[in-house]
């Protein structure tokens, strides 16, 4: 039975540079990039490519040699050019030149299917060889999944309430054939629900709407309300034993097509976000593409940091990095290392602060867009026990505490305390309001390798 939640913890952190509906022709980049750190638990990848290799679209590069059966695809047709390593030979990078003349229309062809009668093998080997596997993601841990399990359910988070975030249902454009087709797949692969979280302080976009064979569950409340690892809490709370598995609804429709057209598409439609942004809108574009290409002919310019995905959870690219496999987003804001004296006690209209203390005059003033910068306002400081934590997490987790815990290295404590519903984006809105500056994201996924390695 579908449910209603209303969350009521929680902050908006409400930025200039929000995009408009309008898509823009982005600049050719002639480099893509595949990037093997982008899939967390990728930890022995094996080239299948070589430098001076020609690939079509939707060609695998290389694998885990832990999960065999995956395949990591490249999103265009080209050539290979480079495979840029780091320290230890760790493998950062796959570059592909892409083809100038008959650009991304170069795809590798795979078998499509009959869903009705599609068996969940025949689901489970098309999608691992077809480079949309990667798309599912297991609870706990928040990993790529493994084929050879099964999840409990699986939970499809169709908004996104993250600082200057894109609308989703704008961004699956016209694939609702391919969004309802994904919907069928994974139905195949579960014995339980499929959960598709929809606004419920918002009108339901008719792709969602339509959604057949589904739970369509309704939520509210300022962000992390869009947080899937929020949703499931709610709906379906996970124990130690538990898996479940999540996918986003441009992965949904990436899986669809696969099955329906036979072939990766690694099109996406990419908002350009962002205080620094002179026209913030979406850009139809490709997996991996260099970021400033995203700008047309209005590169922002100054002293600025280029994330790829929003200002919360994104990495830190530069405008010459490469967007990852699950960013939808790039975000353009202003660098803050500079030092600002006695910066905190002055009042101030432009500050942006959960703490009433601190940024009061921006709880007078909801509506008002803030500009802000990377300035963390203060230096690394002990952990305080403030109780703020608990705030803006809507779940029924002592956040403080489990933090203290990965920081003591207490496996028992880190368990009874809630770290197998966490993964970073649950908690980035922590590491927003910290008044002792820790980076939270970094030590909960500490905590989360601890456990799953234990």
């Amino acid at each position: 039975m579908s449910k209603t939640i209303k969350l009521k913890k929680g902050f908006d952190i409400n930025l200039a540079g929000k995009p408009e509906k309008k898509i823009s022709e982005s600049s050719h980049s002639e480099t893509y990039a595949l990037k093997p750190t982008d899939f967390i638990n990728m930890s022995r990848p094996k080239l299948l490519v070589k430098e001076g290799d020609t690939v079509k679209a939707g060609t695998a590069m290389l694998y885990d040699k832990m999960s065999e059966g995956v395949k990591y695809c490249s999103p265009v047709s080209g050539e290979v050019v480079e495979i840029k390593r780091g320290e230890k030979r760790k493998l950062l990078e796959i570059k592909i030149l892409a083809d100038k003349e008959v650009v991304f229309e170069k795809f590798k062809t795979f078998s499509t299917s009959d869903l009705a009668n599609l068996s969940k093998e025949e689901a489970l080997e098309q999608m691992q060889a077809g480079g949309v596997w990667p798309n599912i993601i297991q609870r706990p841990f928040g990993i790529v999944a493994n084929a050879e399990d099964t999840p409990k359910a699986i939970f499809i988070s169709a908004f996104d309430t993250n600082p200057l975030a894109p609308d989703v249902a704008f961004q699956l454009g016209d694939k609702e054939k391919f969004f309802q087709a994904g919907l069928d797949v994974l139905r195949k692969l579960t014995l339980g629900k499929v959960h598709l979280n929809i606004n419920g302080q918002a009108e339901v976009p008719q792709v969602f709407a339509q959604a057949n064979g589904v739970e369509l569950n309704k939520f509210s409340g300022p962000h992390p309300a869009g947080n899937v690892g929020v949703q499931i809490h709610h709906l379906d709370p996970i124990s130690k034993k538990d898996i479940v598995w999540t996918v986003a609804p441009y992965g949904v429709a990436q899986i669809g097509q696969l099955f329906l057209e036979g072939k990766y598409d690694a099109s996406k439609l990419v908002a350009v976000t962002g205080s620094e942004v002179k026209n913030p809108g979406y850009v139809k574009t490709y997996s991996g593409v260099m970021l400033e290409k995203l700008f047309g002919s209005e590169v922002p310019t100054g002293h600025l940091r280029f994330i790829a995905g929003n200002p919360l959870t994104g990495e830190n690219c530069g405008k010459a990095g490469y967007l990852g496999y699950y960013h939808n987003q790039v975000t353009v804001i202003p660098e803050g290392d500079y030092e600002e004296f006695l910066g905190w006690i002055k009042p101030s209209t432009k500050k942006l602060s959960f703490h009433k203390a601190i940024g009061l005059l921006s709880f007078l003033n909801r509506g008002k867009e803030y500009t802000v910068d990377t300035n963390t306002h203060g230096e690394d400081r002990p952990f305080v026990v403030s109780g703020e934590f608990e705030k803006v997490l809507p779940m029924d987790i002592l956040p403080t505490y489990l933090f203290k815990a990965i920081i003591s290295e207490d496996y028992d404590d880190m368990e009874a305390l809630g770290i197998f519903e966490l993964i970073e984006e649950d908690v980035a809105l922590c590491e927003f309001i910290d008044p002792s500056k820790n980076e939270i994201q970094k030590i909960l996924r500490e905590g989360i390798e601890m456990i799953k390695n234990s």
